[in-house]
């Protein structure tokens, strides 16, 4: 091992939810704690829908996910984790200590006592319009994702797809843009049915069974109209559009994950009660974790995120106590309370 590689009690991998609340709850622990994330920005699969309304996170009232993103952030860095962006992690190397070695696509290298994988569903890519010249316009008016609402006011939209992110962009786009059609290749939407039931009750024009079949552009530039194929009859419309939202799914990817000899389907890890894989000293938390009484909430992913740190700081010391004191009583957070102004009876 290199001099200037430093160990790490705890190398968090992934920066969603699970991730961050792990880097806090690991500071909370007294580990010396890294967090390694294969984007640029933290926040995980929740950077897909920066404008979309949480309301089921325990004690927060309704926030937009943007917000929940940067209050997540700020209390992952309570404890000044160490942490790097655009770092994806493909290998894992055991030592002969028992410690851990892992290594990114590009060569960087991080040495580790126990590692938790909190990588949800993967490094998340959106599947593509899978039509020829589509990557042109996606400079312009083709999009895969909506980051804000109001570039779509008093606009023709056109959303191709069947899921909860295409049901509820319908439903925030219809008050504000001038017409919205969606078009989806099966009858049934994959989304809520509240929403489901909301986006079906509006001016939102429904097309199923349908696909977009050719784009074209008067100048080059910009989709101004598009094919719509009836899938079972053949027969085909031109519909004019303004802008052409396509969410057509996600493609994951795990790296070389998947090849360290982990127990797991294509999308999960299998972990005990504790949220221990099958390789000792390897945890999970969040999306990719899976056991019988999983909750897939944000909720659950703070349970889960805590329960792996517990989990790791018992490996590496079994004697120490078994979870951490509560804030109220634990001594990390004295001095924060009095920087906060706290006066503590």
């Amino acid at each position: 091992m290199t001099e200037q590689l430093q160990l790490y009690d705890v190398t968090i991998i992934g920066g969603g939810p699970a991730g961050m609340y792990a880097a806090f709850y690991s500071g909370m622990r007294d580990l010396k704690t890294k967090l390694i994330d294969a984007n640029e920005k933290l926040g995980g699969r929740m950077l897909i829908y920066p404008e979309k309304m949480i309301w089921d996170v325990g004690g927060v009232t309704p926030v937009l996910c943007e917000k929940l993103i940067t209050q997540l952030e700020q209390q992952a860095q309570t404890f000044e984790p160490t942490i790097f962006l655009g770092q994806q992690i493909r290998d894992l190397e055991k030592q002969d200590d028992g410690t851990y070695l892992l290594e990114t696509v590009t060569g960087e290298k991080h040495w580790t006592r126990t590692v938790i994988l909190a990588i949800g569903r993967g490094i998340l890519k959106m599947a593509k319009l899978e039509l020829e010249g589509a990557e042109r316009y996606e400079v312009s008016n083709l999009h895969y994702t909506v980051q804000e609402l109001e570039p779509f006011r008093g606009k023709r939209v056109l959303i191709s797809g069947g899921g909860n992110s295409a049901v509820d962009w319908a439903n925030e786009l219809e008050p504000i843009a001038e017409h919205v059609t969606v078009v989806h290749r099966r009858d049934q939407f994959g989304g809520h049915e509240k929403n489901i039931a909301k986006m079906n009750d509006s001016s939102v024009d429904v097309r199923t069974p349908y696909e977009v079949s050719q784009l074209y552009s008067s100048n080059g530039e910009m989709i101004d109209r598009v094919t719509l194929t009836h899938l079972e009859t053949g027969v085909s419309e031109q519909l004019a559009v303004d802008a052409v939202i396509v969410n057509h799914g996600l493609k994951s990817d795990f790296s070389g994950i998947k090849d360290w000899g982990l127990s797991m389907d294509d999308w999960n890890v299998y972990v005990n009660a504790k949220l221990e894989s099958n390789l000792p000293g390897v945890f999970a938390a969040g999306d990719f974790a899976y056991y019988d009484s999983k909750l897939n909430l944000i909720a659950g992913a703070f349970t889960d995120a805590a329960l792996a740190v517990n989990s790791a700081k018992l490996y590496m010391d079994p004697e120490a106590p078994r979870m951490a004191y509560v804030s109220s009583h634990n001594e990390r957070f004295k001095e924060k309370n009095k920087a906060l102004g706290v006066v503590e009876e």
